[in-house]
This record gives C-alpha cells, sequence and structure tokens, in this order.
C-alpha cells in the first residue's frame, strides 16, 4: 500500500538579480514525474501495458507453463508431484504476492492520472474503461482469495491510516464494486485497440466478466445462501456472454490448435493470447507435453468423457470398456484424442516421458518442433490463449442453467444450441447436441440421468458441468469451479480413489515396468499415481474455500486500533 509509482521531485534553479530572488521551477529531466509522464495517449497505454504480464500470464515464462497443466486443474490429475492445492498453516506475513494491495493502488493511480492527460473524452473514457478493468480483475482475484476485503476505490495516502488500517469490506459490497467497474469497462473501452487480439478492447472485458461474475454467483448461491445477489451476478455474466456471442465476431476452429500454435494472430477462437518468440520469451509446456514425465491425467477424469453417441459410458452401447488403451479410446468424445495420447500408454521404466497415471496429456504439443531445440526445455515458443471463445459459451451455459434454480428464466434449447452446441459441432468433433426434454438432459431424442451424477446436483446442470470440464481439461479452472461449488469433497482420495487411478494394465504386460508402480489389484489392475500418506487427501475441514489472513497483517492492524478479523477455521 506504501509502494510509490512516480518519484515526485523538483528542482529548484536560485538566480539573483541585484537584491531580487526570482524562483525557477522545472521538472527534472533525468526521471520521470507526473507532470513529464501523463502527457499523452502513448504513454497512457504504455502504462496499462504494466498490467498485463500480472494478468495475462498465458503460458508463463522460463521453467514454467502458467495455469495450465498445473494442481490448478486438480482432479484433471493427481500426484505427489503437484503443487500444494490446499494451505495448511496460516501465513506469518503478507509478500509480494499474498495480502497485497499493490496492483489495487496502482489502478487507482492509472485511474486518476489519466483524467489530466490532454486527450479527447472519447480517449479518456476509453483509458478508464481500461483502469477499471484491472482494478475489477485484482478485486475480483482478492476476493476468491479472502472473501471480504477492504475496497479502496482511490489513490491513499501513506499517512492516511484511518483508511490503510481499516476492517474488511463484505464480499458482496466489494463484488457489487467489481461489477460497476466492469460494466463502465463494457461501455465504455473501444471495440478495437491497438493489435487485435493482443490488446484489451471490449470483447476482452466482456469476456472476463462473464467469468468473475459467473464465478460469484455460484458463490453466493452454494455458499452464502443469497439468491438474490447469486441472480444478479449470474443475469451479468449471461449478459456479458451473450453481447460476444451475438456480436458474431467469434468461432470455433480445430480445438487443439488454441493451445499448441507457433502464432495464434487470427485464430478466430482466441479474444487474447500472449505471444511468444524464439530468443525474447518462452516458456516449457511443450517440453513437459513431450519429453518429460508428466502427472497423469486421471482414470476419473478420463471417465468424464462422454461416448461418441453423446451418452455418458455406463449408459452407452458404444463402449468398449478399459482394460487397454484402444478400448478407452474406441467411440469417444473427440476431445479426449485432442488432449490425451490415444496410441499407447506410458509407464514408468518403460518411457522416458512417462505419465504417473499412464495417461499422456498432448493438448499442449506442437509436434512441428518437438524434436527441434525450441521443442524443448525453457525454449517453447508457442503462444498461448488468455481468454477464447469456447470458454465464453461455456460460461453462458452454465449462467442460465444456475439462473434457473435461483428465480431467473428456464434454461431452454435455443440456450443449448447457442452454447454447448456450438462447441459440440466445432470442426473435428462433431459430437451429438445436447437436447432437452423437460428437464432432463438427452441425446438423440433419449432423455438419461447419469449414474455417476452427485445426486445433490440437477441432471441438466450435471451435464452443463461436465461439458465445462470437458472443454476446459488442464487449463486451470477445476480448482476454481470446485471451489465456488462448494464440492471440494470430490478431492477426498478416499471417498473418491479414482482421482487417484489411472490406467488399467497387467504387470505381465509389461517387462520393464517399474516396481514402484502400484496396481490396485498386485498383479494387475488400474495404476495408483500415488500411494504415499503424505499426499492422501481427506477433505473435512471447509477452511480451505477461502485463504488465511497473514498474522503479521493482523498484529499491525492491532497496532493501528482495529480487529482485523481471521477467515472461518483459521484461528
Amino acid at each position: 500500500m506504501k509502494l510509490k509509482i512516480f518519484a515526485f521531485v523538483s528542482l529548484c534553479m536560485v538566480y539573483l538579480v541585484g537584491c531580487q530572488e526570482d524562483f525557477l521551477e522545472r521538472p527534472p529531466l533525468d526521471r520521470l514525474t507526473d507532470e513529464t509522464y501523463w502527457t499523452n495517449e502513448s504513454n497512457v497505454r504504455t502504462f496499462a501495458w504494466g498490467f498485463y504480464p500480472a494478468y495475462f500470464s498465458g503460458y508463463g515464462s522460463g521453467f514454467a507453463w502458467g495455469k495450465f497443466f498445473t494442481g490448478e486443474s486438480l482432479n484433471d490429475d493427481f500426484a505427489p508431484s503437484n503443487p500444494t492445492q490446499f494451505r495448511i498453516n496460516i501465513p506469518s506475513a503478507a509478500t509480494s504476492s499474498y495480502w497485497t494491495f499493490t496492483w489495487v493502488r496502482k489502478a487507482n493511480i492509472f485511474l486518476q492520472r489519466l483524467q489530466t492527460v490532454p486527450m479527447e473524452e472519447e480517449a479518456i473514457a476509453h483509458w478508464s474503461g481500461v483502469a477499471r478493468f484491472f482494478r475489477a480483475l485484482e478485486y475480483y482475484d482478492l476476493v476468491k482469495q479472502f472473501g471480504d476485503v477492504p475496497w479502496y476505490g482511490e489513490e491513499l495516502s501513506d499517512t492516511d491510516m484511518e483508511q490503510l488500517y481499516r476492517e474488511r469490506d463484505p464480499r458482496d459490497f466489494v463484488m457489487d464494486r467489481v461489477l460497476e467497474d466492469f460494466q463502465f469497462a463494457a461501455e465504455n473501452v473501444r471495440t478495437t485497440d491497438g493489435t487485435k487480439g493482443l490488446t484489451v478492447d471490449k470483447a476482452t472485458v466482456l469476456a472476463f466478466m462473464s467469468r468473475a461474475m459467473l464465478y460469484e454467483g455460484t458463490w453466493q448461491k452454494y455458499h452464502e445462501g443469497n439468491n438474490e445477489k447469486a441472480r444478479s451476478y449470474l443475469e451479468a455474466a449471461k449478459w456479458a456472454a451473450n453481447e460476444i456471442i451475438e456480436s458474431g465476431a467469434y468461432s470455433l476452429g480445430n480445438y487443439r490448435e488454441v493451445f499448441n500454435s507457433l502464432n495464434l494472430a487470427g485464430n478466430p477462437e482466441v479474444i487474447l493470447f500472449r505471444q511468444y518468440e524464439v530468443g525474447l520469451l518462452t516458456h516449457a509446456l511443450n517440453s513437459y507435453n513431450n519429453m518429460e514425465p508428466q502427472t497423469g491425467v486421471s482414470k476419473d477424469a478420463i471417465e468424464a468423457y462422454l461416448a461418441s453417441d453423446g451418452l455418458p459410458i455406463s449408459l452407452s452401447p458404444a463402449y468398449e470398456g478399459d482394460r487397454s488403451i484402444e478400448e478407452v479410446m474406441a467411440n469417444r468424445d473427440p476431445r479426449l484424442y485432442e488432449t490425451v495420447v490415444s496410441d499407447e500408454l506410458r509407464l514408468n521404466g518403460i518411457a522416458v516421458n512417462f505419465s504417473t497415471s499412464g495417461y499422456a496429456t498432448h493438448k499442449f504439443l506442437n509436434e512441428e518442433i518437438k524434436d527441434l531445440p525450441e521443442g524443448s526445455s525453457s525454449l517453447n515458443p508457442t503462444d498461448a490463449p488468455v481468454m477464447r471463445y469456447g470458454e465464453v459459451l461455456i460460461n453462458y451455459a452454465e449462467a442460465v442453467a444456475e439462473l434457473a434454480t435461483v428465480g431467473g428464466p428456464a434454461m431452454t434449447q435455443e440456450d443449448l444450441d447457442k452454447s454447448i452446441n456450438v462447441l459440440r459441432s466445432r470442426p473435428g468433433i462433431d459430437m451429438p447436441d445436447l437436447q432437452m426434454i423437460g428437464d432432463q438432459p438427452a441425446v438423440n431424442g433419449q432423455a438419461y440421468v447419469d449414474p455417476a451424477r452427485d445426486e445433490s446436483v440437477p441432471a441438466l446442470l450435471w451435464e452443463v458441468r461436465r461439458e465445462r470440464r470437458i472443454e476446459l481439461m488442464m487449463e486451470g479452472f477445476r480448482l476454481d469451479d470446485l471451489k465456488r461449488w462448494k464440492k471440494l469433497e470430490y478431492t477426498d482420495t478416499e471417498e473418491n480413489t479414482d482421482i487417484n487411478r489411472g490406467a488399467w494394465i497387467k504387470r505381465s504386460d509389461y517387462p520393464e515396468l517399474q516396481s514402484s508402480v502400484t496396481l490396485t489389484e498386485g498383479e494387475e489392475g488400474y495404476i495408483i499415481p500415488s500411494t504415499s500418506a503424505a499426499s492422501m487427501r481427506r477433505f473435512t475441514d471447509p477452511k480451505v474455500y477461502l485463504e488465511p489472513i497473514p498474522l503479521d497483517q493482523i498484529a499491525l492492524y492491532k497496532e493501528n486500533g482495529v480487529d482485523l478479523a481471521q477467515n472461518p477455521g483459521w484461528q
């Protein structure tokens, strides 16, 4: 909160003319100040670029790959090598990335300073929208992490102790302000600005608005029991997604090309992407999908994919079983083939690039460069989707389905046809349409209810959630989804063993198989990726839905006369 973006220094030159003192003040020539920087739109645009790496990380940089294929995709993979998904202890201190309001302050400085720039009113409105968009994104992240947080709508002085140290504002109050920021940005940010796909424009704002409002609408429903607030946010999510759909500006092409292309410019599905370039900015995700051992996709995730007739595998006569990779892959949703290697299992002791579950992922692999230097290590230059039309479509479908449960209009076939069925009819996918018979899901005129359904979730909503999981597999959404649905019990490895199961094999078929590979039935059965008791997950404490407030902040606030309440369960 006390970081300064600019140093405000003035030099004074004193001239003595006879008995008269004449003081001349001018800005320093060797540094930027408010007076010298906020002078034109080009500088305003440059200031905005500073937010991009924080919110549009893509595949990250160096030996990283962002949120893709990580513990953020919880329940799509499971192994002890995953990053820690749940915090165990209360942090002792705030850091530059934990309980910090630096980016809020930067957004507020941006918003206030640009008002003084000599620009047309349209330009001021546009950049004000961009500033408020980034403030909305930061508060969305803070609320997801901590729940109640103090709302700061303007730059604070570092001596304003009353504002710097005050109680947290209620979550719904903050998210109402976030909604206002998104609405302002949607009304004022330009439809086109800068390079398409690399610069924030109206579609970017609307797409992120659909994501954030869907999250908060479902949180309010499942955690707070506040259907009125839930409806308000879900309506905003539906509206934002529908604005993009109705614009006709985006369409779907090849599924995998969204994730493994060397150049995403011109891709009809990509709303915003991060551009990579050999020798300038690279990452390691392509390599992880090619040369290195992987945290494997779980049996649970594999079984979520429908059969090619549009039915769950337990109901489909087309499903052939799971005793070989050929059986698993036969007659399935083509997105499975685009995500998981379909012609082999990669086993520890047999393949250098083995998968902990046997099921290997190639969703992010670019085959053209896989044997070249740039296809290995941290040298990967494939572009990363930051926001894509496929997510907007599934955001729309879920917002509509959830609205129907909190007093909104019922979901219709038209809603499915403009969202989920567009995803299913993507070139190369061509899955049967999801239909409705009454309030039940149906395919080819046959209503069905998945026997594997969580009975607390309506059958149609279950299918919408399935579609979301499949469409966004390994893209870093699953943990957030389970949190907002209040379904972290799905991560309990004792109650849901299939998230710690992989492919079915016979040890005798693989003489070189590592002895450390454990099977459920001794010499045959499903691979158990993790057998360590320390890595097993039991879900018994709901406190992990929110992060704890650092201890030093509670002490610091107390020194300033404020009792900063800790989040429930972390006392």
